[in-house]
């Protein structure tokens, strides 16, 4: 049990690294400033290590267990819960406003295509490691 629990901190880790380089990325590359969405953090320790480590901790949603046929799917299914909190919780607390919509229009649209990124990769980690 112990090994499980590691593999999906890891796994969920993993994904909050791969997630944050991606929107690192699409904000370097302009991707995000052309579809309207002001969302180009810079890539520093400070703003990446809170993401890898709640990474991890949303990780733990891979412990629940849901059927899922494909590592595609289950990594989706799982990513709408730290979708929601970013959603409604978090860019209402900060400068994002109410679904975020105060950074643009389509920042709701990036915000579940950058945690699907987290799900899919942590959930094909998951798979590669043998877990389910």
């Amino acid at each position: 049990m112990l090994r499980r629990v590691g593999l999906t901190f890891f796994a969920g880790a993993l994904g909050g690294l791969v997630n944050s380089l991606f929107v690192w990325g699409f904000g370097e590359l302009g991707l995000n400033a052309k579809a309207g969405v002001n969302l180009a953090p810079p890539l520093t320790k400070e703003w990446l290590y809170p993401r890898i480590v709640w990474g991890g901790l949303w990780g733990f949603l891979f412990l629940l267990p849901i059927a899922a046929k494909s590592p595609f799917a289950k990594g989706i299914l799982l990513s709408i819960a730290p979708t929601l909190v970013q959603l409604l919780i978090i860019f209402p607390q900060g400068r994002g406003g109410m679904l975020g919509f105060q950074l643009g229009p389509l920042t709701p649209l990036m915000v579940i295509f950058f945690n699907a990124v987290w799900g899919i990769t942590a959930a094909f980690y998951l798979k590669q490691a043998g877990q389910r």
